[in-house]
């Protein structure tokens, strides 16, 4: 099917699903979550809606939104990878190389914060500034006179899209940038093997293993869930109603000699504050679907999920040689709860069976999220 045959099936469809009954318009929309899980907190000048939503989903997959014609939101965060890239460190448009991956779009509607170490970045709508039209790095490399927006508004399937999604108003950047962040905020997962077990009763939902590493993974000795608790698997998300205060930590990843203890392209939180304090700290992502978002960390200098469950049982990583050796368990900035712990074989396979029980893989091929003009 065209763009335009599938754009009216999808707009169909994104009513006939997106709407509760009895509501008219698109004032509201049907977050199909669960019982037990609240919808994120969405700004008021940019409420979510079927048909804006599925704009969104079309305008994240157009490669016209880039300064080659090659790439999209989706080359940085491709749905079966739970919307990341599967690189150590991302590639813009004009072929170069970021300093940090990308991040998942996987509950991002829940974050507090929303890049690896901008405190200040809190609405979808002002982060994605950066990757359209940001320079250092450059990412999509839209340019700033958005001469881009002419193939948009000359497409009449767009035309009527708009219309549908913004009634009385014009085909706009702004309005771009609104219907893909409508659409990243209904990118929600929480029908895992651990959901089905944990909130659904289901106990041949996950393995005795990974039963065994949810136990290890909420325990003092071990202790991933200082960073990593709460539903969504990170301290830095909230709900509809309730964000808590933005988290960062220094994990002991680095411990350079001289001025900064992490290598200068990736200074963390320092970079906003310049408070020597925040040197290497980061946000701590989400661990939900983190089987399949290798390799780890904000730089992906972590390949496996062997590795990185070595790195915190140490309690940092130590780089023998080269120009990055150092014992980060002894950064002076590491964060508190990491202290190291001792795992057998068996807790090691166990925690590492418990992260696997995290991947939703009803999210990872749902065509509510994927590309609506690739071929099925």
């Amino acid at each position: 099917m065209g763009l335009k045959t599938t754009a009216v099936v999808a707009l169909a469809l994104a009513a006939a699903i997106g709407l509760r009954a009895g509501e008219q318009g698109s004032t509201r929309y049907d977050w199909q979550l669960p019982s037990w899980l609240r919808p994120p907190q969405v700004p008021a000048d940019n409420p979510m809606s079927a048909s804006r939503v599925t704009l969104g989903r079309y305008l994240f997959y157009d490669t016209r939104l880039s300064g080659n014609g090659r790439q999209s939101c989706a080359s940085c965060h491709q749905q079966d990878k739970a919307f990341t890239d599967g690189l150590a460190q991302s590639v813009g448009s004009t072929g170069q190389r970021h300093p940090r991956g990308s991040m998942s779009l996987v509950n991002v509607g829940y974050a507090v914060t929303l890049t690896w170490s901008d405190p200040k970045t809190r609405l979808l709508e002002d982060q994605m500034m950066v990757p359209m039209y940001g320079e250092h790095p450059i990412e999509l490399g839209l340019d700033r006179g958005n001469k881009w927006m002419g193939a948009i508004e000359q497409d009449r399937t767009y035309r009527s899209m708009f219309r549908s999604a913004f009634p009385g108003e014009s085909v706009t950047p702004a309005n771009v940038v609104k219907a893909i962040a409508a659409f990243e905020r209904s990118i929600v997962s929480m029908r895992s093997p651990y959901d089905r077990y944990h909130f659904g009763r289901d106990d041949s939902a996950v393995s005795e293993p990974a039963k065994r590493g949810e136990v290890l993974f909420l325990s003092a000795r071990v202790g991933c869930f200082a960073c990593h608790g709460g539903q969504h698997f990170s301290l830095d998300m909230g709900r509809e109603g309730y964000l808590p205060p933005p988290a960062f930590h220094n994990t002991g990843l680095y411990n350079l000699a001289g001025q900064f203890s992490y290598p200068a392209s990736n200074l963390g939180l320092y970079e906003s504050t310049k408070d020597p304090g925040d040197v290497g700290k980061f946000k701590p992502p989400t661990l939900r679907n983190i089987a399949v978002t290798a390799p780890y960390m904000h730089d992906g200098s972590v390949a496996t999920l062997e590795e990185a469950i070595d790195h915190y049982a140490a309690g940092g990583r130590t780089i023998a040689n080269g120009p990055y050796a150092g014992i980060g368990r002894n950064n002076p900035s590491k964060s508190a709860p990491l202290r190291g712990f001792r795992l057998t074989p068996e807790d090691r396979a166990d925690l590492i069976e418990f992260l696997r029980s995290l991947t939703d893989g009803e999210l990872l091929r749902d065509p509510r999220f994927s590309d609506p003009k690739a071929r099925k």
